[in-house]
């Protein structure tokens, strides 16, 4: 070890205008393999996304209603009405509503638009690992994130996600480009424009889109040439454009003077709470701002997709490691490797490649931070969340299999044992991720067994016999791509597991029963953490996951004594308008005279999404997402209904909150307004529309329309 005072003097550092070496124009054969893998990518995206059911009724609902005015639209209405808007800002709906507006309102043009963001996304993905790396790992790169399966799954779905997945990508291209400007103008320029598209990704998901701002904020200042005034003034001027370009949309919501939607989410109607509050920082810090609801992780925990306890493990469990971590480990060995060579040369003062550092640096940052910030966030969280984590997993990769390739060929020592060992540990954990749900193109296993032996096999020969070297390489990518892609086309061409939580790999039968409100003792569960059973309180001492955290009051039901077959009424949080919501909104249309509002729907978005996708009836849905919100109040129904623009509304049946009823999720707010049905509302006997009496022993612990009772309101009533 070189002592401190033998240390060698550091070499004094470059200056002028970046220099980077000139890149060879990409071959016909490139071309065309870019060609390709885009097109791949649209294949898997696109294919039969007319058969997605609209992807998440929640939004494709508010995409909906956003096409019936400008104020609708630009503030992301929920509702046809304009009650309430989505828990999230609206960009990311507004590709959906300009292709309703275009094609009509069908599953295919929701759709459309997340398609179209994901082949872009690959696109623009390839271009800026290019300046960094080359074509080869540029188009390796391309191809993993192609067929990365959490990113098919959200790219064919209509969440918010693929939008923000592109801002991302597209704010590193100009992030890169500024690295490799040759000008200090062209430096800025870009910089700015990568800031303003961060800024867009809040106006999609609000801090989210900030994850990466720390990584690009310590690159540029390490890897910008000029001097260090310039570089801080280049930040802080970055800093400005970001702020305005992330916080003009909610600002504009809560200073609009006209009407506009409450905002979901919020606890006083105002986008700014939410930034602060439940959807912003308190979800990242916990720091004690509580929402009114108990979230839909009830029913998600259930079916084991609740997203799991906050820990360092969480991006490898069950319900996340398909998603997302096939190459996980591949990726933090590539990682450490870099950081332990970058200290090797800090310790002995030898200047690294500043362009090739700032490539590590970008897109190891937003990797390493994005897991540790979605291994620890407090509030809820989703496995689908790890598309962000798509674009850094596919370049660490790609670039890190050249890294090794590299020091395969050129090591002296053992370090060439680095890429059969990258390749073993890759094909180790494909085995155990595939292992987890053999029954579902389990088979993958053994042929990436076959794979990764003749690969690991042809890298340890290769040291003699070079000819074998290359080959060895080829079959280890193949190796380590090959249950992904199985993964991945499964997920296209069967669907997965879509709609308002989409996933990929084996569909989840247990929570597709749930939507269809069919979860009951027979359907198969997926295991739940150890020690957490239904109908069983946790361990003492064992504090239980978000997703079984219950509403004051209620408990959670013996899964054993649940009946058969769907209750009355049917599930809900999908698309399909089941007999007894068509007959009430059938009677209350033709029973509301000349009220506005034909409907008013208790049970938030999961509920009154089916009447707004399935009627063009002036329907409203109380609440928000799980009918928490303060939207419509109790003032507000009150003088809806005296003036005549309200007379009929769904809620519970009387009595006091369910887990599985309508009301069983929004809480204090949501009672109060429940309590306000019962007093000033009439129930309509079911007789009336053709339904069936309610039935409180056919209730099922998940939420549903079970005990939706139709009342109503108002003069005559």
């Amino acid at each position: 070890m070189t002592s401190v005072a033998q240390r060698p003097p550091l070499a004094p550092t470059p200056t002028g205008e970046p220099a980077p070496a000139p890149r060879r124009r990409a071959s016909p054969a490139q071309i065309g393999a870019l060609v390709g893998i885009c097109a791949l990518a649209g294949l898997l995206y696109a294919w039969d996304i007319g058969a997605s059911d609209y992807g998440n009724s929640y939004y494709a609902s508010a995409a909906k209603s956003m096409t019936q005015s400008f104020n609708h639209f630009l503030f992301g209405a929920f509702d046809p009405y304009g009650v309430i808007s989505t828990d999230k800002p609206p960009m990311a709906l507004w590709p959906q509503a300009i292709s309703i507006a275009i094609f009509g309102f069908t599953p295919w043009s929701v759709i459309l638009p997340q398609v179209l963001e994901g082949v872009l996304a690959v696109f623009l993905l390839h271009r800026t690992v290019r300046m960094w790396k080359g074509e080869n790992v540029a188009l390796l790169a391309a191809l993993i994130f192609a067929l990365t399966p959490i990113t098919v799954a959200i790219n064919r779905d209509n969440n918010t996600d693929a939008l923000l997945v592109l801002l991302m990508v597209a704010a590193t291209y100009a992030f890169t480009r500024s690295i490799y400007s040759g000008s200090a103008g062209g430096r800025t320029r870009w910089l700015l424009f990568s800031a303003f598209l961060i800024g867009c990704g809040f106006v999609t998901k609000w801090m989210e889109a900030w994850i990466i701002v720390p990584g690009f904020a310590l690159a540029f200042l390490l890897a910008s040439t000029g001097s260090i005034r310039r570089r801080i003034t280049d930040l802080l001027a970055a800093g400005g454009v970001l702020t305005v370009a992330s916080f003009w949309w909610p600002v504009l919501h809560d200073v609009w003077p006209g009407r506009k939607p409450y905002m979901g989410a919020s606890l006083d109607g105002t986008a700014l709470d939410v930034v602060f509050g439940y959807n912003g920082f308190g979800k990242i810090f916990d720091f004690g701002q509580t929402y009114n609801g108990s979230g839909i992780n009830v029913a998600l925990g259930i079916v084991g997709m609740s997203g799991g306890n906050a820990d360092i493990g969480r991006m490898f469990i069950h319900e996340v490691g398909g998603q997302i971590s096939w190459l996980l480990p591949l990726c933090l060995l590539v990682l450490a490797l870099v950081g332990a060579a970058g200290y090797r040369r800090i310790w002995d003062r030898v200047p690294g490649d500043r362009l090739d550092n700032n490539g590590w640096l970008t897109w190891g940052s937003w990797l390493l931070v994005t897991i540790l910030v979605f291994s620890f966030v407090q509030g809820i969280w989703h496995p689908y969340y790890t598309a962000f984590l798509g674009p850094p997993v596919a370049v660490v990769a790609a670039a890190g299999i050249a890294l090794l390739w590299n020091r395969y060929r050129s090591s002296a020592g053992r370090g060439w044992l680095l890429l059969p060992l990258g390749v073993a540990v890759t094909v180790v954990w494909a085995v155990a991720l595939s292992g987890r749900d053999a029954h579902w193109h389990g088979w993958t296993r053994w042929v990436v067994v076959g794979l990764g032996a003749v690969a690991v096999v042809g890298l340890v020969l290769g040291r003699a016999r070079p000819g074998l070297a290359r080959g060895g390489l080829a079959v280890g990518v193949v190796a380590a791509l090959f249950t992904p892609a199985v993964w991945s086309a499964g997920t296209a061409i069967e669907h997965g597991t879509n709609g308002g939580f989409p996933s990929a790999g084996p569909p989840n039968t247990a929570f597709m029963a749930l939507l269809r409100g069919e979860l009951g003792p027979d359907v198969e569960f997926p295991s739940l953490p150890p020690g957490i059973e239904p109908g069983m309180e946790p361990p003492p001492g064992m504090e239980p996951p978000p997703g079984l955290l219950l509403p004051p009051g209620v408990e959670l039901p013996d899964f054993s004594n649940l009946p058969t077959g769907p209750p009355r009424g049917g599930g809900i949080g999908g698309p399909t308008l089941y007999p007894l919501m068509r007959q009430m909104l059938d009677y209350a249309v033709a029973n509301s005279g000349d009220a506005e509002i034909k409907l008013a729907v208790e049970g938030g978005g999961l509920v009154a999404g089916a009447f707004i996708i399935q009627s063009d009836h002036m329907v409203i849905g109380m609440g928000g997402y799980l009918g928490a919100d303060n939207a419509p109040s109790v003032a507000q129904l009150d003088r809806l209904v005296a003036d005549g623009d309200l007379r009929f509304v769904v809620s519970a049946a009387p009595g006091g909150p369910r887990l599985g009823g309508i009301a069983g999720m929004g809480g204090e707010i949501q009672q109060q307004r429940v309590a306000w049905v019962e007093s000033n509302c009439a129930v309509v006997p079911p007789s009336a529309y053709g339904g069936s009496e309610f039935d409180p022993e056919q209730m099922l612990p998940i939420p549903n329309f079970a005990d939706a009772m139709l009342y109503s309101c108002g003069a005559g009533r």
